[in-house]
């Protein structure tokens, strides 16, 4: 950067570039799996309940946001331009539906109770399924098509703050 650039462009030469829909879903795939592994290396070493149920609960929370996202924006626009493939959406749904009914049974238990990690660690199995057919095989037929995923990185990145900034029902 030279000393004549103007201040505006520093500024946002510093801001780290907009992620594309698919771009930001991969990423929260990501922050998910650490999430999941970090659980398993505390359930393995017998770690405090208090530490695992906290954990848990970040899981729950940030599967809840991105199932959401997905739902409400993602699946719907992918549903107008695969309609070859919309299979591919449909077991989404499906695999969501399961994702959520383990979530739900998750956050009415505690960590002392028995099944409690056996249920975790499948959810993190089932969530690990999901994410690689999105990433191998929905993901790259979106990336073909004539969806704005620039503008959906920021319509999803703005839900998933809104999202994130209501309190969870109890």
């Amino acid at each position: 950067m030279s000393a004549t650039q103007p201040a505006a462009h520093a500024k946002a030469a510093s801001q780290p570039p907009q992620q594309d829909a698919l771009q930001l879903l991969m990423a929260e795939h990501r922050e998910v799996k650490a999430m999941f592994q970090k659980y398993q290396k505390l359930a393995d070493a017998g770690g405090r309940g208090d530490e695992r149920m906290l954990l848990a609960s970040q899981i729950c929370v940030a599967l809840a946001v991105h199932t959401q996202v997905e739902e409400e924006i993602l699946y719907p626009a992918a549903r107008t331009v695969l309609t070859r493939d919309e299979d591919i959406v449909d077991e989404a749904y499906v695999e969501h539906a399961s994702a959520k009914s383990l979530i739900a049974q998750i956050k009415t238990m505690t960590s002392d109770q028995p099944l409690f990690d056996a249920k975790v660690h499948v959810l993190g199995e089932y969530i690990d399924h999901h994410v690689k057919e999105e990433e191998t095989e929905f993901f790259p037929k979106l990336r073909k098509t004539s969806l704005d995923l620039d503008a959906m990185g920021e319509q999803i990145a703005a839900r998933k703050k809104q999202l994130m900034a209501m309190p969870e029902p109890s």
